[in-house]
Parts: structure tokens; C-alpha cells; sequence
């Protein structure tokens, strides 16, 4: 019997985030029996997609601004018409390629309004095909706050004429579609919760360290850097300090980091074992994004988050907030962030006990992958 084909479009632009969380639901659908392939559109980012999942890696492209206003190619450059017409010939090509039972696209229509040069003719190839694959939008627990009139609308209407289901990211014990999303009620027949997508809990760390910062991938991570940097130097030497920059940090900050750390800090780019490192630290000092928080829900670990906030995001704070309201975290704010602030974050947090966990549902991508069996028979 054929394994049902899926084709997993996923587009990151600044962060790590969406095709983490892409890659874990990719390899539980791999686990359930499905043939996938998963298109990818932003810069390489190391271990992910994954083993044994089928990959095509279209022309690279990134928010050419932290307002995620516009596209640039992997070299900065602003995307010309010709560099996104041939990136939207390619995708179709590999839709056409893959002939899939299931398709599955990240974030669209309720996020990555940027990709719709490629993403609305890859839903009229949908629509033609015969037969039809089933089609799925798969979003985080809490979105983007639309900030121009007509843009939820526009959502609904995408979703009705196209879509067969929604699956949120997220349980609903801790933040609901309709939190962020208005017009929910709208499309509430197609809802999927799936729980949260996290990686399985991990294994004890080979190593410890008392605090660890991390900046996602890095592309805007240096101020919480420099700022944690500093602090470890204000705080008793015998802390033992992980700073984790992200692979998009860039070579000349990195540098800079190193050569201004104190003795008591170690510094990396990427760590694969970040989950079990995360066990063994008393204090992570971080951004409040999905995958991070992810992990963190599943150690004892104190949490100082540091919601992005630039160009007009909510959907890190909306998280930070539920998760401070919950005991487990505490919030500092992006702007004006300085040593002394962090040091005496950190000092606090390592004297504050964290509250008792709550229990959530965080085997989202196991569940992602039996829902769409599901519901595709």
C-alpha cells in the first residue's frame, strides 16, 4: 500500500522558530506512515529540516526589517520581481513534482501575507488538481496581532474557499485561536487543537551551567547577548554562564561577544542539546517565542523572557504575560535593557522558586500527525 504523500510548505524569515516546530511535525508524520516533503524558503538552519524527510530547498529569502514589511534574497539583497517569480516557478514545479495527497502550509493565510506572490497560485494549483489534496493551515497557539482593517477578512475568506482544516499549535487550557484571532467564530467548524508542538523531554545534560541566555536564531538577539554578557561579570564568578547566539547572529558581534566575556561564560552558536541543557540550568534568560517556551515548560528551570517586541510584534508578549500570570516567568523589557537590569533579574530569579507546573498538553506533533490521518482517511 503507497504512504500517503504530504507536501509541507514552511517559510522562515528572521527566526528559527517556524521551521523548528515544522521539522518536529515532518518527522512525527514520517513516524505515522506519511511520505513527506517538506519546502523550505528561508536560510539554512543546521539539523533541520531532519533525517529522512525529503527536502526542497527553494532561493532563500528574509525580512529585509525587523517589521517583516519586506523580502530580501540570502544575500540582503531586495527580492526583484524576476528573483520571486522564479521561486513561485520553482514551488509549483515541486507541488506538481510531488503530486500530494496532503498539503500542509505553514502560517498562511493567518501570518506570512509577504509569500502571497507564490502562496495564492500554489492555492489555485491546489484547487485544479485532480484529485484535490486535502489542504491544511498550520498556526501557532497565539498570532500576530492584524494591525490593518480587512486583513482577518481576508483570513476567513481564504480558509472557507480553500482550506479543509486549521490546526493551532497550541492547548486550549493555555491560549485559544480566538484570543488573537477575532473572526474565530467565523471558521470554527475547521479547528484542530493539536496540543503544543515540543520536542520530547529530554535526556540529563552531560554538562551544566547555572544560567544559559539564548537568542533564537539570532538575527536580532545581540542586545539580551550584551546585556547577559555583562551581567555575569556583576554577579559571583562561581555562576556558570551559556550563552547560545544563534547561527544567524552576525561573525563581527559574535566576535565582539567573545572577546567582552568574562571568565565565567562559555559562548556558542548553536547547541543541539539546548532541551536537556535547559534541565540542568537553574535560570534561562531568553525571548519569549514558541519552541523556547516549549522546552522550558518541560524543566524546573526559572524563566526571565524578553518579549520581541520590535516593529510592532504581540505575540511574544501575549505568551510572556500567560506565563508570568502562571508563575513561571518573569518579564523584562526589550527596550532600554541594560547589565544591571539582567544581574538583578537573574539574582532574583535565582532566589525565587518557580511554581508548580502547570499541565499542559505538549505532544502537539504526535497529534498533528494522527489528526490528519484522521481526517484523511
Amino acid at each position: 500500500m503507497n504512504m500517503p504523500r504530504v507536501f509541507f510548505y514552511v517559510q522562515h524569515l528572521l527566526g528559527i522558530g517556524h521551521i523548528a516546530r515544522a521539522s518536529r511535525i515532518a518527522s512525527a508524520l514520517v513516524r505515522d506512515g506519511f511520505d513527506v516533503t517538506v519546502v523550505t524558503g528561508g536560510l539554512p538552519v543546521p539539523g533541520f529540516p531532519g533525517e529522512g524527510i525529503r527536502t526542497v530547498a527553494l532561493p532563500p529569502v528574509v525580512a529585509s526589517n525587523a517589521g517583516f514589511s519586506g523580502l530580501a534574497d540570502g544575500n540582503g539583497v531586495a527580492a526583484d520581481e524576476a528573483f520571486l517569480s522564479r521561486r513561485r516557478d520553482l514551488l509549483l514545479s515541486a507541488f506538481r513534482d510531488c503530486a500530494p495527497d496532503v498539503v500542509i502550509i505553514e502560517a498562511f493565510p493567518f501570518g506570512r501575507r509577504q509569500m502571497r506572490f507564490e502562496l495564492l497560485p500554489l492555492l489555485n494549483a491546489i484547487k485544479e488538481a485532480h484529485p484535490r489534496p486535502k489542504l491544511f493551515s498550520s498556526v501557532r497557539d497565539i498570532l500576530q496581532e492584524n494591525r490593518k482593517p480587512g486583513r482577518d477578512e481576508e483570513t476567513v475568506e481564504l480558509i472557507r474557499n480553500h482550506f479543509d482544516g486549521v490546526l493551532v499549535h497550541g492547548d486550549p487550557n493555555f491560549a485559544r485561536l480566538e484570543d488573537t484571532f477575532p473572526l474565530t467564530s467565523e471558521i470554527a467548524s475547521k479547528i484542530h487543537y493539536t496540543g503544543m508542538v515540543a520536542a520530547a523531554r529530554p535526556a540529563a545534560p552531560e554538562e551544566t551551567f547555572d544560567v544559559i541566555a539564548s537568542a533564537g536564531g539570532g538575527a536580532v538577539g545581540l542586545d539580551l547577548l550584551g546585556a547577559a554578557n555583562a551581567a555575569a561579570a556583576m554577579l559571583p564568578a562561581n555562576l556558570r554562564w551559556l550563552l547560545i547566539s544563534g547561527p544567524n547572529l552576525p561573525e563581527d558581534d559574535f566576535a565582539g561577544l567573545v572577546n567582552a566575556r568574562p571568565a565565567n561564560v562559555t559562548l556558542a552558536r548553536f547547541r543541539k542539546d539546548f532541551p536537556s541543557l535547559l534541565r540542568g540550568a537553574r535560570v534561562s534568560i531568553s525571548q519569549a517565542g514558541y519552541n523556547t517556551v516549549g522546552d522550558l515548560l518541560q524543566t524546573d528551570c526559572r524563566a526571565i523572557l524578553i518579549p520581541f517586541v520590535a516593529g510592532g510584534e504581540t505575540e511574544q508578549t501575549v505568551r510572556a504575560e500567560r506565563l508570568k500570570a502562571l508563575g513561571l516567568a518573569d518579564i523584562l523589557p526589550e527596550a532600554g535593557l541594560t547589565p544591571e537590569i539582567v544581574a538583578d533579574a537573574v539574582a532574583m530569579a535565582l532566589a525565587t522558586p518557580r511554581a508548580a507546573l502547570v499541565p499542559l498538553d505538549l505532544g502537539g506533533a504526535q497529534k498533528t500527525a494522527a489528526i490528519i490521518r484522521s481526517l484523511t482517511g
